[in-house]
Order: structure tokens, then C-alpha cells, then sequence
């Protein structure tokens, strides 16, 4: 049986695997971003733990695409890890480092510690510069699973047939094409024509 301080991990692991704060998590889950906050974990005078809902934890877990068995493994502290290659955005712009589908060829990588993701796929990037502040910093680590569809919403690295990488939000497909939100608001969304796009990615894990 799963305790009440480590509902609560789970729920922080599956945040930070999703690469969101608890808010953002709420959030992205339909709930009122102070669902998950660590006020909501006990009573006012702190005598009582507050557990939070199944419902919620349900929307939380649809809305990353985590099922319950998963999240009883986060919450449990027995993630399973697995190595994969880490790859720099600088690299990831360079022709050569990447088939037709953004799978990383080659050989060579540094390889780094995550929990287990499912995609056989899997890579590591590591953010350089400012424009994906405040949600990634430089040096932050994203693990990108290029076998999952993205979806709305959901955080993507985007390569441009140019050789331009990016880490934005999927703020909608189009006709022909895909919009993305900028995660810093100094720096401009975008739209791009299918023409325009190499590969894209969805990021299912965050270091931070």
C-alpha cells in the first residue's frame, strides 16, 4: 500500500517527468493549479494529512499519458532507469546526427541515467541559451521520445529541414502544418509548413 508521503512523491516525479511544476501539471490536467501545491498536503495546522483525490490523480495521469502502474512505480521509488544517449542542441542541428524519422545515428554518445521510458528510441538533449526560460534553463536535460505522437499541449523538440532545433509547446497541427507557443515570452511563436519540418519529438522526461 502506497503512503500518503509517497502519493505525493508520485505525483512530484510525474510532474518532473513530464517536464511541469506540480502547477503546471494541474494545469495542463483540467484542475485548479493549486491542486498539487504543497499547502494542499495537510491540514491547515498541520496535524492531518490530506490526501489528494483519486479523480485527480486520475486527470493528472491522462493528461501526460502515464498510466496507474507507472505512476504507483514513481510513487514508490522504484523507477527503473535506463541509459541513453546524450545529445547537444548544437549537434542536433547538424546534418548527419539523425535519420529520416529524428531516431540518433552513430555511435560515440555520452550515455546518461533516466528513469525508464518506453520508447526504444529514446535520446537525451541538453538545452543551451535562454529561449526556453523559464520552463528549461542551459544545461537542463530533456529525454525525447521520437515513437510518440505528440499531441496538444504537449512539450516537442521541433528540427527544421534548415538545421534550426527548437523546444516549444504544440499549441495546435493546421492544415499543411503545426503551430508552436513559445515556452519564453521574449522570443515569438511559430508556424511551420510540413515542408519546413525535418522531425518532431515529444519530451516525456525533464532533468531539472
Amino acid at each position: 500500500m502506497l503512503t500518503h508521503n509517497q502519493i505525493w512523491k508520485g505525483v512530484d516525479r510525474l510532474a518532473a517527468r513530464a517536464g511541469l511544476t506540480t502547477s503546471g501539471l494541474a494545469r495542463r490536467a483540467g484542475l485548479d493549479p493549486t491542486t498539487f501545491n504543497a499547502s494542499k498536503r495537510m491540514s491547515a495546522d498541520g496535524s492531518r494529512p490530506r490526501w489528494p483525490s483519486t479523480e485527480s490523480i486520475a486527470k493528472a495521469l491522462a493528461a501526460v499519458r502515464v498510466d496507474f502502474e507507472d505512476f504507483a512505480v514513481l510513487a514508490s521509488g522504484a523507477a527503473q532507469t535506463r541509459s541513453v544517449p546524450l545529445i547537444g542542441f548544437a549537434q542536433a542541428g547538424n546534418d548527419g546526427f539523425f535519420d529520416d524519422a529524428g531516431y540518433p545515428v552513430g555511435e560515440g554518445w555520452e550515455d546518461v541515467v533516466f528513469p525508464g521510458v518506453e520508447d526504444a528510441h529514446a535520446y537525451a538533449l541538453e538545452i543551451s541559451g535562454d529561449s526556453m526560460l523559464p520552463v528549461f534553463r542551459d544545461g537542463d536535460r530533456v529525454v525525447i521520445a521520437p515513437g510518440e505522437l505528440p499531441r496538444k499541449g504537449d512539450r516537442v523538440v521541433v528540427r527544421t529541414i534548415d538545421g534550426e532545433v527548437m523546444a516549444k509547446e504544440l499549441a495546435r497541427f493546421t492544415e499543411g502544418g503545426l503551430e508552436l507557443a513559445s515556452l519564453n515570452p521574449d522570443y515569438p511563436d511559430r508556424r511551420l509548413d510540413a515542408s519546413e519540418i525535418s522531425w518532431i519529438a515529444r519530451i516525456v522526461w525533464a532533468s531539472q
